[in-house]
């Protein structure tokens, strides 16, 4: 049986016309709000319900990295509602001859209906670059009286990558009945061979999940600490929901009892920051550089994989990743195995958060028109 949301409309009401450019800016009833339509989008998709109502509307997102889910997530979501998704490779975009990010905004702002960002390399740069595209929709929007509301959705940064943390909220709480108040969850390092992966996730992870009542362990070996304003989240949102944050350098004391475990690479914050400056200068040899010492010192940490023996140490937790993993090295062949299915629900919940979020910030009446669709 599909549900109703409920009589109470305020709560997807307060986000028509709303960005989401990290958790943070949005308060705990704004997410809950957003995830529940989530979790009806979901229910009316898988009863073959079509919810199409943003039927002819073009949704762009453009990528600064690489990607297969979120792009995936992206595009089904927004075919889903009716829309055309356009994946837009942000290298051929104008702004590597000088083209400023609100430029760039003012001119997918002249045609698109909304718009998603991945700019995750260079810390510093990723969410500002979102901010000021932003600015340049809106400028443009104002300035010709053009009255289409456009979002923006962060589709990864460097502080923050809402729509996966987000998904691994959903689906930890369909796995706890409801919540994760209470719950014992890990967000812990772990080593890769394969390239030094950004510091969003588990930011973002962190963050979202210590400000609905968590008990946050984050694990990671010196030299791999997070930044400061994520962090600093974490550690007020647990203050302010009754959960918990700390922080350990034992990954084995970190995964003992926990309910629910999320070990996934980054690289040294040191030398992600180097990236800027590399970036900046359009030095390929130098960001070359920097990430074969990033892979080296990566290497002097390879016991940091979740394996039978670690999951073992566990309260019989849920295994969770973004996805890929690098199988052999963040988590043995056989932990993933058994989790398989599991990270692949995971991965799907990202789906319908895309499509909560467009179409919260994008149909007025969302709560009637979902409650319709029965």
């Amino acid at each position: 049986m599909i549900t109703n949301l409920g009589p109470d409309t305020t709560g997807l009401h307060a986000l028509y016309g709303r960005s989401l450019l990290t958790t943070h800016d949005w308060s705990t009833d704004d997410l809950d709000a957003l995830l529940a339509a989530a979790s009806r989008l979901e229910a009316l998709d898988r009863a073959g319900i079509r919810v199409d109502v943003l039927r002819g509307e073009l949704a762009y997102a453009m990528f600064f990295d690489n990607s297969t889910r979120t792009k995936s997530a992206w595009a089904g979501a927004a075919a889903r509602l009716g829309m055309h998704p356009v994946i837009v490779d942000g290298s051929s975009t104008q702004v590597s001859h000088g083209e400023t990010a609100e430029e760039t905004g003012a001119m997918l702002g002249m045609n698109a209906h909304a718009l998603g960002v991945r700019h995750d390399l260079i810390l510093g740069e990723g969410n500002a670059f979102m901010r000021d595209v932003q600015r340049g929709i809106d400028g443009y929007l104002a300035a010709t009286d053009d009255a289409r509301v456009v979002p923006i959705v962060n589709l990864q940064c460097d502080i923050d990558h809402p729509t996966q943390s987000l998904a691994d909220l959903l689906w930890l709480r369909e796995h706890f009945g409801g919540s994760v108040a209470g719950r014992r969850i890990t967000v812990s390092w772990a080593y890769s061979p394969s390239y030094a992966k950004p510091l969003s996730v588990p930011q973002g992870v962190v963050s979202l999940l210590a400000r609905f009542g968590a008990h946050v362990t984050l694990a990671h070996p010196p030299g791999y600490e997070l930044l400061a304003e994520p962090m600093a989240w974490a550690a007020e949102g647990a203050a302010a929901s009754g959960g918990s944050f700390r922080v350990t350098h034992d990954m084995d004391e970190a995964f003992a009892g926990a309910e629910a475990v999320y070990p996934k690479s980054w690289g040294p914050q040191v030398l992600m920051g180097e990236r800027v400056a590399a970036n900046r200068a359009g030095d390929r040899e130098a960001m070359h550089d920097i990430e074969q010492r990033a892979l080296a010192q990566n290497a002097q940490h390879r016991e940091w994989i979740c394996d039978e023996r670690r999951m073992a140490l566990t309260a019989d937790a849920l295994y969770l990743h973004c996805l890929p993993a690098d199988i052999g090295a963040e988590v043995s062949p056989g932990v993933m195995e058994r989790f398989r299915v599991a990270v692949a629900r995971e991965a799907n919940k990202k789906v319908y958060v895309v499509m909560a979020l467009l179409a919260a910030a994008k149909v007025p009446n969302l709560t009637a028109v979902l409650n319709g669709g029965v």
